[in-house]
């Protein structure tokens, strides 16, 4: 689940010199109160790893599991990466059926330091048993106790215990693709870079919903004034990326595969959903991205939300525009899947 509380800008670079617009007056008028929610919730200042700290115990409790019918959840403790610790996992929706079924890795957003496998097992539930597949989600280390590349070598062991086990689970192998959010849509994004790269898992879709994907926004590059002050924002973005990297956003020299957006070839990889808010932070950086899919020849859908800011289907998820943003990654995911849409 996306970060959805707002922090308060330290010291950066110059902001791009535009005129004033209230990013409240660009809103999708059905996001407002969302908005107001969001903004009324401002992150510690400094967001320190004291304050990181402070709020992740400070976090409400996790939505309940889903009973049944709903896809069971099976937690599981699988093998790391080597040289890694374990990782833990929640496994729904598996076992075999008369046909094998598609399977979505889920990991969760947070900006790389809060946030955990727990808040989204119920949305996970919801789409195994909408799709008929099955889902692992996976409870990546945070960061800035574990860097980079630790939380990438968490996903990518979910990735690979779940195309090793497949036949038990009841998977096709050939139907596996990687879904996340903001900064599990980043992640998402490095695990099939990762993958590509071993020539490890095939991966036939990788859903990017709002990704985090470069560390230069906000550190080297600034946005205007009337994008990404809802939701994620730039003071925020710089926290996270460094708290990742283990050394300042933005720097010229950054750790082989742990940022999307710098990666120098985005050939091989799979079909793609981005979507995200035009208000949102990574507004800029997401359609770059899609660009360069576009470039290299992979099948890729971008849609861009007019006013919306970050996270606003998981604020405002009755709203149309959430509606619809749901509605076109899942026609991605079923196309991917070769699933026919419900009647």
């Amino acid at each position: 689940m996306p970060v959805l509380l707002q922090a308060r800008s330290g010291p950066r670079p110059p902001a791009i010199a535009k005129a004033s617009v209230d990013p409240m007056a660009l809103l999708d008028p059905e996001l407002r109160e969302g908005a107001r929610l969001i903004l009324s919730r401002p992150l510690p200042d400094p967001l320190d790893h004291a304050a990181i700290v402070g709020m992740r115990k400070a976090a409400p409790p996790a939505p309940d599991v889903l009973p049944a019918p709903a896809p069971a959840v099976e937690l599981r403790l699988i093998e790391g990466a080597p040289g890694h610790p374990p990782v833990k996992v929640a496994v729904i929706g598996a076992g075999r059926k008369a046909a094998l079924r598609p399977a979505v890795l889920h990991i969760h957003g947070g900006g790389f330091i809060v946030g955990r496998m727990e808040d989204t097992i119920p949305a996970s539930q919801q789409l195994a048993k909408e799709f008929d597949c099955v889902v692992v989600e996976v409870d990546y280390r945070l960061s800035p106790e574990t860097r980079f590349p630790g939380p990438l070598e968490d996903c990518c062991a979910a990735l690979t215990w779940l195309h090793a086990n497949a036949d038990v689970l009841g998977v096709d192998r050939t139907r596996i693709a990687v879904k996340g959010e903001s900064a599990g849509g980043g992640l998402a994004a490095m695990v099939a870079l990762a993958a590509r790269d071993r020539r490890s898992v095939p991966l036939c879709c990788q859903i990017l919903i709002y990704p985090m994907l470069d560390d230069r926004t906000g550190s080297t590059r600034r946005v205007p004034p009337f994008i990404g002050t809802i939701g994620w924002n730039e003071a925020g973005n710089v926290v996270g990326w460094s708290s990742l990297l283990g050394q300042p956003a933005g720097q010229p020299t950054i750790p082989a595969g742990s940022v999307p957006a710098r990666a120098p070839d985005l050939a091989g990889l799979p079909r793609t959903f981005i979507g995200v808010g035009s208000i949102d932070l990574f507004v800029d950086e997401d359609i770059a991205y899609a660009g360069r899919l576009v470039q290299a020849g992979i099948p890729t859908e971008l849609l861009v939300m007019p006013g919306a800011f970050h996270g606003f289907d998981f604020v405002v998820p009755e709203s149309g525009a959430s509606q619809a943003f749901t509605a076109a990654w899942k026609r991605t995911l079923r196309a991917a899947f070769a699933i026919r849409p419900p009647v």
